[in-house]
């Protein structure tokens, strides 16, 4: 479950916020993160709370007083990455886990992926995902690439 998570979360994030400020391998970066975690496990835990995404809202809030307002807004980022990836990962259909602490101290043993046909279309979908990406902001070309590796930033060409 990769291309699920990246693609269909920058997606997301492209359509909704239509901003050129953001940077989508944060995006990418944070939507992998609660999978990650959970791997870590060998089942669903903490990546799978809303706890993760707060906490890390709150340090980047707290890291960045006092920062410039750019460094703030583009590390803003990454929880909007987790909280994606926790929407895509359906996190919210386990309340008890979903709303740990507060339900309890357990995390269950969920499997960190679905398993068979779902996980197939899913990553289908991101690769469809990526690809329209690509296409549309012209990452097949060097200098578009380059410029989003080094930026985060996916901008229009002018042709």
């Amino acid at each position: 479950m990769f291309f699920w998570y990246i693609g269909v979360s920058v997606l997301a994030v492209v359509l909704v916020f239509q901003s050129v400020g953001v940077d989508y391998r944060l995006i990418a970066v944070g939507a992998l993160l609660p999978n990650a975690i959970n791997l870590l496990f060998g089942h669903r835990v903490f990546g799978s709370t809303l706890a993760f995404p707060v906490i890390v809202l709150l340090v980047v809030m707290i890291s960045t007083i006092g920062k410039p307002r750019l460094m703030r807004r583009r590390w803003l980022c990454l929880p909007i990455g987790i909280f994606s990836g926790l929407v895509l990962s359906g996190a919210f259909t386990n309340g008890a886990q979903f709303w740990w602490p507060l339900s309890g101290i357990g995390f269950g043993s969920s499997a960190v992926f679905p398993g068979g046909v779902v996980l197939i279309v899913e990553e289908i979908i991101g690769i469809v995902a990526c690809w329209w990406l690509v296409g549309r902001y012209d990452l097949w070309q060097p200098g578009p690439r380059r410029a989003f590796l080094r930026t985060g930033r996916l901008e229009l060409s002018e042709n």
